[in-house]
């Protein structure tokens, strides 16, 4: 099956599995957003340059929330 872009709802409100893109490599904001965050956390294992954009997105996501962060 083909993902294509879905112009009715922005990134934001979709899950990673589902973005087109989300296969990529992580962006380097990304990269850098990562890596402060699980600095933040005690938790340098969690950082990964090898994450795809997706995969980076759920573990900024779960890091924010260990951190008591509020959502984006």
């Amino acid at each position: 099956m083909t993902k294509t872009a879905d112009t009715t709802n922005s990134n934001l409100e979709k899950d990673p599995e589902d973005w087109v893109s989300g296969d990529e490599p992580m962006t380097g904001a990304q990269q850098s957003y990562l890596k402060t965050l699980s600095e933040q956390a005690n938790a340098p294992e969690l950082f990964s340059m090898k994450l795809t954009k997706a995969e980076a997105s759920k573990r900024i996501d779960e890091l924010r929330s260990k951190l008591g962060l509020p959502d984006r």
